[in-house]
């Protein structure tokens, strides 16, 4: 760890270890990069995974970042053909709404479509809404029927062959919950739907993820002991979990990995020198959030693939051409 390049927070600045051999001094050497550099998974689920850039570049940690937010694509609905609107919401806003509700398609089986391209099997889904809201019939039941308008309320229609390739659960909302709309008794909403495959850098809603973020793994070391009341007022200086107390009320680092680095010790003269906060430069904890139609670790794979094609890409425009 006293190797590792660090930063560290004072009270109003931030101070470079007179040890830290740097970054962006440093020429780059590839062989040393792929010899050093890790990616280690914390923790990971459907919908959520948090791993570790280790010996990382800020470029490459931001490049990713920018990558899965705005280029790495997924299925949302384009168009919305409103044959009949008679709720109290706007057709525009309607439309908006039906947009940003995430499906569950997977875009790596679909195609582009671009302008002038007919619709297709292979490079869209079709849905449809029907609903009508009508008075409640049974006694002393104060909903009407359909009433409320939830994304389980859209249904797939299949295209050409499209009914033998993929299920109903596997290109619908991804949640059946979301409330679109709200109607009284006579409303009706007739709507047909047609989503493709875009990127996040075009519209926000053909983004994969919720958000995509990192940060410096925070470093937090005591040089001395804090015991009795000063250790429990050092512990309500970070966050939780960051400093624990033993047996004999002396404060030690339990875990600094999920500490915000506020800087609140400074607050407490006392505890100002018992305690260095810094950060590892080059180590980055990655976090992907998706939205549920892709797991987060196929859409950081797909992140670092659109990255080798951009590498690519730029090493054949700067060959001399012969």
């Amino acid at each position: 760890m006293e190797k590792k390049p660090k930063l560290y927070l004072l009270e109003h600045k931030i101070k470079e270890d007179p040890h830290d051999y740097g970054l962006a001094d440093n020429p780059w050497n590839i062989k040393t990069f792929k010899k050093e550099f890790e990616i280690t998974v914390v923790r990971k689920n459907n919908m959520e995974m948090e791993f570790d850039l280790i010996h990382c570049y800020p470029s490459f940690a931001n490049a990713f970042r920018r990558i899965i937010i705005s280029e790495v694509p997924s299925m949302a609905i384009e168009k919305v053909h409103i044959l009949n609107n008679t709720s109290i919401m706007q057709d525009e806003v309607l439309a908006h709404r039906l947009g940003l509700i995430p499906l569950k398609a997977d875009p790596r089986l679909f195609e582009y479509k671009f302008d002038g391209d007919d619709e297709t099997q292979d490079n869209s889904l079709e849905f449809e809404m029907k609903v009508k809201c009508t008075k409640a019939k049974d006694v002393g039941c104060f909903e009407n029927r359909n009433e409320k308008v939830f994304s389980d309320q859209i249904k797939w229609l299949p295209k050409g062959n499209q009914a033998n390739i993929y299920k109903d659960e596997d290109v619908g909302p991804i949640e059946k919950d979301i409330l679109i709309n709200k109607m009284r008794p006579g409303h009706e909403i007739d709507l047909k739907l047609i989503a493709v495959k875009g990127i996040g850098k075009d519209h926000a809603k053909f983004s994969p993820v919720a958000t995509a973020f990192y940060r410096l793994l925070p470093d937090i070391q005591l040089t001395r002991k804090v015991v009795g009341d000063d250790a429990k007022r050092l512990q309500t200086c970070f966050s939780p979990n960051v400093i624990g107390i033993d047996d004999k009320e002396r404060a030690y680092v339990k875990s600094a990995r999920y500490d915000m680095c506020s800087r609140n010790v400074y607050r407490h003269p006392a505890l100002a020198d018992a305690v260095k906060i810094g950060r590892i430069r080059d180590h980055f904890v990655f976090t992907i959030e998706s939205v549920g139609a892709m797991k987060p670790e196929d859409i950081f794979v797909e992140s670092v693939k659109l990255l080798k094609e951009k590498c690519q890409k730029l090493l054949k425009e700067i060959q001399p051409k012969t």
